[in-house]
């Protein structure tokens, strides 16, 4: 689809394949890829014949983490007036956000399911960067690490918020704490990953499962409800996915695809969608018009 300088991008019958690929360097994570990776996932929401994404490695890992070829002074570029001390930035800092966690916002966001398929070691923002995809893959006995800890440094891309709604709590502090090196058993024990696969057999297993989550779904209603199911994560009250869903099932019962897919249904046959992602997603999270939006009547 695009050129990529460390990642590739490719599309075959509605699934994209984002690859990080610098096989040499064990793809390990830079500015440049971090660039893009929001540029490849930009182009595939764009793209009304993508209906999912999967996200693997090339060569023998997925990402050995954040590429430290400089050295300890890897951070020192982080702030336009040098590196901040142990005590915080002072105010004036400016400081460079963190590059995992512009890729783990951009997941988010995404209106595609996203697989990732683990082809082997990930570690550090290699592991972090698909705690925001939907399903995780991965090979037999591939090592994956939080080790943040070993290194001086904090969790980052968002996987403090991440991964203990994954893992749940203590799973997350035994990782996090001790930054150990484990396998994707352990993980898959834990619930981190959905299925084991080996090699030869990962990516066919990722695009089987993207085929199933999409073939017969509307792609609008798959995007609001990808959506719907992350955002509600950090709610505190049911009240909100109930305003929401409101609104979601009052915009969407009137649509075109409402109609073709009820129709299809009575009809007995395959439904045929209408509608784009790209054009015709409405926004359920404040920016539609209020007409478009009818309160509950109260219970009585």
């Amino acid at each position: 689809m695009t050129s990529f300088e460390q990642i590739r991008l490719d599309s075959a019958e509605g699934i994209a394949t984002i690859t990080l690929n610098r096989p040499d360097a064990l793809n390990a994570f830079t500015d440049t890829m971090e660039a893009e990776l929001v540029a490849a996932y930009d182009l595939v929401d764009a793209d009304d014949a993508v209906r999912a994404v999967i996200l693997t490695g090339a060569g023998r890992a997925f990402c050995a983490g954040m590429d430290l070829s400089d050295g300890g002074a890897v951070f020192d570029s982080w702030t336009a007036s040098g590196s901040p001390s142990d005590d915080g930035p002072s105010p004036e800092d400016a400081l460079r956000r963190d590059g995992g966690g512009r890729v783990a916002l951009r997941m988010y966001e995404s209106r595609k399911p996203i697989i990732a398929a683990i082809n082997g070691p990930a570690v550090g923002v290699g592991i972090t960067m698909t705690l925001a995809a939907d399903f995780r893959l991965a090979v037999p006995a591939a090592k994956i690490g939080f080790v943040f800890s070993r290194r001086g440094l904090v969790p980052e891309s968002c996987s403090s918020w991440f991964l203990p709604r994954l893992v749940g709590l203590q799973t997350a502090l035994d990782w996090m704490y001790s930054g150990r090196i484990f396998t994707s058993e352990e993980a898959l024990d834990a619930g981190l990953l959905r299925g084991l696969h080996e090699r030869d057999d990962l990516l066919p297993a990722a695009r089987a499962l993207a085929v199933s989550l999409t073939a017969e779904s509307a792609p609008v209603s798959v995007a609001l409800t990808r959506q719907l199911l992350w955002r509600m994560l950090g709610e505190n009250h049911p009240m909100r996915a109930h305003e929401v869903e409101t609104l979601g099932i009052n915009v969407r019962g009137v649509s075109e695809d409402a109609r073709e897919g009820i129709s299809a249904f009575l009809d007995k046959r395959p439904a045929v969608f209408p509608q784009r992602v790209s054009t015709q997603t409405p926004d359920l999270f404040g920016d539609l018009p209020a007409p478009a939006y009818r309160a509950p009547r109260s219970p009585r």
